[in-house]
Formats: structure tokens, sequence, C-alpha cells
């Protein structure tokens, strides 16, 4: 388990399987009803593969920060990510993670009645049960104390993180944690993005929840810089002393 990945430890999802997808660079943990590694690493291979295939015809569509308009030909993950991150105002990339967590989350809704996919700190949920997720925003005090219930009827939805301090991902802001939760994991992931990068201090927390409420199908967003927190939308807190966290 890589550092950043340690939260993983503190993820315990009551009567689910849990069992790791990897494959090259991608690393995703997968909880379902039953053990779906090999339906999960299939249809990771598939979207690599589709991805990895279009990305050497269009190489710019890996390295834009703005929106970049996919090739005629572009496999539908490509369309999916450039829609999702154009609607935020960022790059096709910012959206790779919960593209990918949803697509490979929606495969395996086939096979079991709830599944929850977190890649890299984005995650896609979908099921009957209410969900508790903690708060992982590294050296910040709110880490492991604060987390989020989902409804069932708020799921299946997706809750991405962005940070400026954890983890090798490319973010222009200082937040410990930007957490966005919308109806589609690949807008979650672009908006956590985009809204990330506006956050250089507490200070940036009113400009920041403004942006992910302007966005459509974004329903919550939480903003953590070390001991400051900021919260807005359809999303119940709790204290996590008490809670088992998924």
């Amino acid at each position: 388990m890589t550092e950043e990945r340690d939260y993983r430890a503190l993820m315990q999802p009551e009567g689910l399987v849990v069992f790791k997808a990897q494959l090259s660079t991608s690393d995703l943990w997968i909880a379902a009803e039953s053990e779906l590694k090999v339906e999960a690493l299939n249809e990771l291979a598939r979207l690599r593969s589709e991805l990895m295939g279009y990305l050497r015809r269009d190489p710019r569509f890996a390295e834009e920060l703005k929106p970049w308009m996919p090739q005629a030909d572009a496999p539908e993950i490509a369309v999916k990510m450039a829609e999702a991150a154009a609607r935020c105002g960022v790059g096709p990339m910012a959206a790779v993670a919960g593209a990918f967590a949803e697509a490979i989350g929606y495969k395996l809704l086939e096979s079991s009645r709830e599944v929850r996919v977190e890649n890299g700190g984005d995650c896609f949920l979908a099921g009957h049960r209410e969900v508790i997720l903690g708060l992982f925003a590294g050296e910040s005090p709110l880490t492991g104390q604060v987390g989020f219930k989902l409804r069932p009827d708020q799921l299946p939805c997706g809750v991405c993180t962005s940070s400026g301090t954890v983890g090798p991902s490319l973010s222009f802001g200082k937040a410990d944690a930007a957490v966005i939760f919308a109806e589609d994991t690949a807008l979650a992931d672009a908006c956590a993005t985009a809204t990330g990068n506006l956050v250089k201090t507490s200070a940036n927390f009113e400009q920041a929840l403004a942006f992910a409420r302007g966005i459509k199908g974004v329903w919550g967003a939480a903003l953590v810089v070390q001991e400051e927190f900021a919260a807005w939308g359809d999303i119940e807190l709790v204290r996590l002393e008490t809670q088992e966290q998924e």
C-alpha cells in the first residue's frame, strides 16, 4: 500500500467482500457482495486499452489543462471525461479516475446489488443501504474525525476528493481536501479538481463553494484547510468516534 492510500485501512464496509483491481498505474479498491476481481480487471483492461489507444492519436487530450474537444472517433470513456471536465472548466484528465471508477462500478452492478469503487480518493457508490464515508484530509486534524452519511435515495453517486497537500494528482490549490458529491462520478472528479484549485486558504471557501453550487449535477461539497472546514449541500455530517467508516 502506498503512503497516500493508507486511508484504505479505515474502509470497512459491513457485509461486503473487499478486493483490489490493479493494472499498470491503475489501483482500485472495490467492495461488492462477492469477489468480482476477474470482472473488474477485464473492464479495467478494456477501458485502459481504449483510452491509451486514443491518447496515441490525440496526445493533447492528456496534456490540456483546459476543456478539450475529443475527436469524432474517441471512445465513450474519453467523451465522458471531456464532457464532465468541460462543465467545470478543466482538462479531460481531471475526470479520469472518477470516470473509470463509475464505469467499472456499473459493470459490477450486473452481478452485485451493492458496489463501491475507490480510485485514488474518487468513489463510485451504489446500493440499497446508507453509507458513511470518512474524511481523509492528510495531516489535517479533521482526518478520521468527520464523516458524511449518504442515504440510499442518494445512490448511485460519485464522491470525489482533490487535495493540494496529499497524493500525486495535479492541483493549483492548497486545500487538504476538496470533496464533491454529484450524480455522476466523472463530474464529481472534475469538479473536485476545479474547486480545489480555487482554495489557497480558508478565505477562499465561500468562492469555492459558490463555484461548486453553480455546476449542474453537483449536490454537495466540503472543504478542508488544516482545522478549518466548510460544507454546502444535501450532505449529513457525522462524528466518526462512534461510527464505522466505509
